[in-house]
């Protein structure tokens, strides 16, 4: 009798054929176990999906300019998606940070702004921040100084510039913790924290940065041990996480302290993030090894 092997889609996106570098070594991982993986374009109509026996979400970095399209794709592959659909249709959004202040997490002061609504006013801190509530690698995102004269004219024109994309904007204090010692984001892997990384500032004022490959900005990367209070409140999202919609196979937290020292929430990456899996020895082995329990 034939052995049957598993086969898992690693999707990417056009610009990615052959995966983001940091997620290359997955492929050998999961031949070591016997598993056939392989990147797939989730945008390619003429993949059958129904010959993966599952599907691994990793570099759909275009998707945001895509949403609908990307949604349609991941809820037709329902059954074999990670993470799953329900998932990816609600952290897609930023507007999941709503929620996640609801459950009283603490989360970054935020001002959602849509449609012609332009009740809004810069946070009371030296910067602030504005960008689409669906995106990645900052993409349309750029920092204001709330001091200088034609800021908030400048700002409303790159919100009107996001709605008009169908999409909502959300407007941030730019937190100073992050020039000085940068956020921290922790990646969880089934579940179980498994290590963190300091991100170093990205934005300069008044600039939308070039992004590598029109998808990301290159960021400051380094291993990091994250202190007690960011530990538990990343383990709290987690937990609240696998309540909502089960045990993410893959996630990332982004923290940030705020100007009283305490650990606010940035992002909660649940769709497609970075895991900076070189950063730490074992890492993308223990994320392919789960699919030998």
């Amino acid at each position: 009798m034939c052995r049957v092997t598993t086969r898992i889609a690693l999707a990417t996106c056009e610009q990615l054929p052959d995966l983001d570098p940091d997620d290359q070594p997955l492929i050998n991982l999961f031949r070591k176990i016997g598993i056939e993986a392989a990147p797939a374009i989730w945008s390619d109509s003429s993949i059958d999906w129904t010959l993966f026996d599952q599907i691994i979400i990793r570099n759909t970095w275009d998707y945001t300019n895509r949403l609908g399209e990307f949604l349609a794709w991941a809820k037709s592959n329902k059954s074999r998606i990670r993470n799953s659909f329900e998932t990816i249709r609600w952290n897609c959004d930023k507007i999941y940070l709503k929620d996640l202040a609801s459950a009283g997490f603490p989360v970054v002061d935020t001002q959602f702004v849509s449609g012609g609504d332009s009740g809004w006013d810069p946070p009371n801190t030296a910067d602030f921040v504005v960008k689409p509530t669906v995106s990645a690698g900052s993409q349309d995102t750029m920092r204001f100084p709330a001091d200088r004269p034609g800021s908030k004219r400048n700002a409303q024109d790159l919100i009107n510039r996001i709605v008009s994309h169908g999409k909502t904007a959300m407007v941030q204090p730019y937190l100073a913790a992050v020039d000085e010692v940068g956020e921290t984001a922790q990646l969880f892997i089934g579940g179980d924290y498994s290590h963190a990384v300091r991100k170093g500032p990205l934005l300069a004022p008044n600039v939308l940065a070039e992004k590598e490959h029109g998808l990301f900005l290159k960021e400051d990367i380094s291993p990091r041990d994250p202190s007690q209070a960011q530990r538990e409140l990343a383990d709290a999202v987690i937990a609240y996480v696998a309540r909502s919609f089960g045990t993410p196979l893959y996630a990332r937290v982004d923290l940030l302290d705020n100007p009283y020292g305490r650990p606010v929430i940035l992002e909660l990456e649940l769709v497609e993030p970075s895991m900076f899996f070189v950063t730490a020895l074992d890492s993308a082995e223990r994320l392919t090894t789960l699919f030998t329990e």
